[in-house]
């Protein structure tokens, strides 16, 4: 069976699994929001080497066991919202919470897309950018630093208007765009020393490329952000973006696969530019990036790309 670790609402799941229905494969979700207070979680060692881990407190649970491909796909945290009230009590309960789920997921014998624990360090977007180095592929200059002065010296090398400014995270409640740094937010620079950001030259560019990485497959998309209002952030106005498949030079694309063996990922999102002269720069890549999107316009079977590849490894082939 495939187990996909998500919930209702994600339409990229949803997708998958329909597809995987398609074929006949057996597939279950397991929303991890409904834990610890709806969901049990039972743990059991013999003391001789076996082990048993099942999702429920009944016979009609789910055994992990009978996993052999599992779909990290975005899941929702643990909560014990409405019944634990005092905040120490909740930090305590939901601590516990991860603390159980994470040696579980370690100990889980199945394929992961992506495996949990490499799935959160190739998030970490300073790693990316050093792992892509060494591996050759071209970078943006970049300065993460919380240091007001450290910012002021590469703005004044680098030169007012040609340095963007971004976030390590945003969420859908919590949005932050990729912006350029004007000159009236240099009085601002030493907010920095509440938290980094990260600082990099801005990339001209002809395109935007989104390349979907399943397995070895690549799927590489233009998104042409230079005809949208906003060409810095293609996000910002990706619903009126024309997005076409590309395809790569050979040695980029030898790169992106060596990067994603080195980062561990089955799957991953990765975020490029190509410049006027051809050149192609890295940017970053999501380990569970967005690509329905990507899919909707360009026909490029993603979906089906995923499903192919759990059920290999599953067994179900």
């Amino acid at each position: 069976m495939i187990l996909v670790i998500s919930h209702h609402r994600d339409e990229h799941a949803q997708s998958v699994m329909v597809e995987l229905s398609r074929r006949g494969v057996a597939t279950r979700l397991l929303d991890l929001s409904r834990f610890p207070l709806q969901l049990g979680l039972s743990m059991r060692y013999d003391g001789h080497g076996g082990s048993r881990f099942v999702f429920g407190c009944d016979d009609s649970g789910l055994e992990l066991d009978d996993c052999g491909a599992i779909w990290w796909r975005r899941p929702q945290p643990p909560s014990v919202e409405g019944e634990v009230h005092r905040p120490a009590h909740q930090h305590f309960a939901l601590s516990e919470s991860h603390e159980a789920l994470h040696g579980l997921w370690q100990s889980v014998d199945a394929f992961w897309i992506n495996e949990p624990a490499r799935d959160a360090v190739a998030a970490r977007k300073a790693w990316q950018l050093e792992l892509a180095g060494r591996i050759g592929l071209e970078l943006p200059q970049t300065l993460i630093t919380n240091c007001p002065q450290a910012a002021r010296e590469f703005l004044g090398r680098v030169g007012l208007g040609n340095v963007i400014y971004k976030a390590f995270s945003a969420t859908e409640q919590d949005w932050r765009e990729t912006r350029l740094v004007r000159a009236d937010e240099l009085d601002r620079l030493d907010n920095l020393r509440y938290a980094p950001v990260i600082f990099q030259r801005y990339i001209e560019a002809t395109v935007d490329l989104r390349i979907t990485v399943v397995g070895e497959r690549l799927f590489p998309a233009a998104i042409h952000s230079q005809d949208s209002d906003y060409k810095i952030d293609f996000r910002m106005d990706i619903g009126r973006a024309r997005i076409e498949p590309v395809s790569l030079p050979a040695d980029v694309e030898a790169k992106l696969l060596e990067l994603m063996r080195r980062l561990g990922l089955a799957y991953g999102a990765i975020d490029m530019r190509r410049r006027p002269d051809g050149s192609h720069v890295f940017l970053e890549i999501n380990p569970a990036g967005q690509w329905l999107f990507i899919e909707r316009q360009t026909g490029q079977p993603i979906s089906a790309a995923l499903a192919e590849l759990l059920q290999r490894h599953d067994g179900q082939a």
